[in-house]
């Protein structure tokens, strides 16, 4: 049952012709004409962990039956490796969960559904773009949703569509988060490939689609959908709704800038803050508790940025400390407030709460996981034989972190053109190191602390420049190559920052020291 196969979805869930219950089942009637003879499927494949063998003539060993791994020919484009072995471990599930879920779509699950849903894609994009070139793959991906997208302008829940409509705003559509995956592909192509011609080959369909979102909007707010799917605490349905329509018509007031498009622009980026004013009206109260304050509720408010720098913005951080405090520093969200939490640590410099909370070891967590046999990604928090799928990529979000966090390999310009490096050096981590090839060429990161000195590694591409953040912590006195950084002739410049030496480099490989001695 590690595959769940055959659960009942229900009666005509799938769409015309799709069966109640997705067993899946071949039968090969021998020719009889050889010894040996060899068949396989054309047109199917299955994901499984277990084989059961029965009639061997003799006992069966491990090299009795051999099992063929598929998946799209996708480029590797990044590694990463660190003093936590659990993290490593991790990476690796992760890894095989991803593979196992990519053929012609990025599937759910290879086993049973095998289907593109627009929630699993945001959940985990940047994490597939880190570490695979993803950029033909999810240039088709997001044209499927355009194929798809009804004559309403609305984009359904998956892409190709199968008739699968959940908590949707109109019949044949998909919950704003799901119908979030169509500009959000495109925003992630722009971000890592510099890929402009995709927002222009989209732009009559993305305003088709916001369009349509704006008019069924209630006072520009939205009380309807998955929320925060497979999260442990209630749901702020009205709440994750509004927010996801918020990003919705930020991002095409972005599309309209990036095609020049002034006038677009302007009347977007005014309705998006519209819908943010009345997303605080109606949900965050004064002491800083966002809804019904749990985790989802901050970590959403929090990545979403709708209150600016200052006491209000601090109360809503204060919340959601209270949040993971009551939690045992255990995480408790779904699959977006999850691939967002750590985007706000990131941008809050709280490396320690997130090296807290990803290195838990008792449930819930990744940790929990892969103590209790998981050699790919659960479905959900929970262990389950028989109702979800033991392969599911959606809470792998977390490889992101390993990258833009703990490596700290960041764009400061679309297509990685500008770079920062950024290590986040938490508490319980004494190196790392790790890449990424950006269409640029290899950027590399590799630090330790050792001694109180902390050590950093960098390689930077052709034809970029990055900006490398130096931690103070260690000490104030920052040297390359064994010069100080502000008379080596290798920087272009430097600037001090409040917990960070800043160096800005062009290309080439880079060796860095921080101590407090001389």
């Amino acid at each position: 049952m590690t595959s769940v196969a055959g659960q009942i979805k229900g009666s005509g869930i799938g769409g015309s012709g799709a069966p109640d219950i997705a067993w899946q089942e071949d039968n090969y009637i021998l020719k009889g004409e050889k010894e040996a003879e060899e068949w396989h499927p054309k047109f199917t494949f299955h994901s499984f962990r277990y084989v059961e063998v029965s009639g061997w003539p003799g006992i069966p060993d491990t090299t009795s039956i051999r099992g063929l791994a598929l998946a799209a020919e996708l480029k590797r484009t990044g590694s990463f490796a660190c003093s936590n072995t659990m993290f490593n471990t991790l990476h690796e599930v992760i890894n095989r969960t991803f593979q196992s879920n990519v053929f012609s779509v990025q599937s759910d699950c290879p086993a049973r559904e095998k289907l593109g849903y627009g929630g699993d894609i945001v959940a985990t994009a940047e994490s597939y773009l880190y570490n695979y070139n993803m950029h033909t793959f999810y240039r088709k991906a997001a044209q499927d949703f355009a194929n798809d997208q009804r004559e309403n302008g609305a984009i359904t829940e998956t892409a190709p569509y199968v008739g699968i409509s959940d908590e949707a705003p109109d019949t044949e559509s998909g919950p704003l988060g799901w119908q979030l995956a169509y500009p959000y592909l495109i925003k992630q192509l722009y971000n890592f490939y510099g890929d402009t011609s995709i927002v222009s080959i989209h732009y009559k369909n993305l305003e088709k689609q916001v369009q349509f979102l704006t008019s069924k909007s209630q006072g520009d707010l939205y009380f309807i959908g998955l929320s925060d799917h497979e999260a442990l605490d209630e749901r702020p349905i009205a709440l994750t709704a509004s927010l996801f329509y918020y990003h919705h018509v930020k991002l095409f007031a972005e599309f309209a800038g990036i095609l020049n498009k002034q006038e677009t622009e302007k009347e977007y980026a005014g309705k998006a803050e519209i819908i943010r004013q009345k997303i605080i009206k109606q949900f965050v109260k004064e002491d800083g508790q966002v809804d019904n304050g749990t985790q989802t509720a901050q970590i959403f408010a929090l990545w979403y940025q709708i209150m600016e720098d200052g006491e209000a913005k601090d109360n809503l951080i204060n919340k959601l400390e209270e949040a993971f405090a009551k939690q045992g520093w255990h995480i408790s969200t779904g699959i977006f407030g999850t691939k967002m939490l750590f985007d706000v640590l990131h941008d809050l410099e709280k490396e320690d709460w997130a090296y807290r909370i990803a290195d838990q070891r008792t449930f819930p967590g990744w940790g929990y996981m892969l103590d209790h046999g998981a050699t790919t990604l659960w479905e959900t928090w929970a262990y389950s034989d028989n109702v979800f799928s033991q392969n599911h990529p959606m809470f792998g979000s977390i490889n992101e972190w390993f990258y833009r966090s703990v490596l700290g390999i960041n764009p400061a310009a679309p297509g990685f053109k500008e770079i920062v490096i950024k290590p986040r050096i938490a508490e319980g981590l004494t190196w790392a190191f790790g890449h990424y090839d950006s269409i640029h060429g290899r950027i590399r990161s590799s630090w330790k602390v050792d001694e109180e000195v902390f050590y950093l590694d960098v390689e930077i591409p052709v034809n970029t420049t990055a900006e490398i953040w130096l931690p103070k912590k260690h000490g104030e006195i920052a040297r390359e190559n064994g010069l100080m950084i502000n008379v080596s002739k290798r920087i272009l410049d430097t600037r001090a920052e409040a917990n960070h030496r800043v160096a800005r480099v062009g290309s080439g490989k880079y060796s860095f020291q921080v101590s407090s001695q001389h």
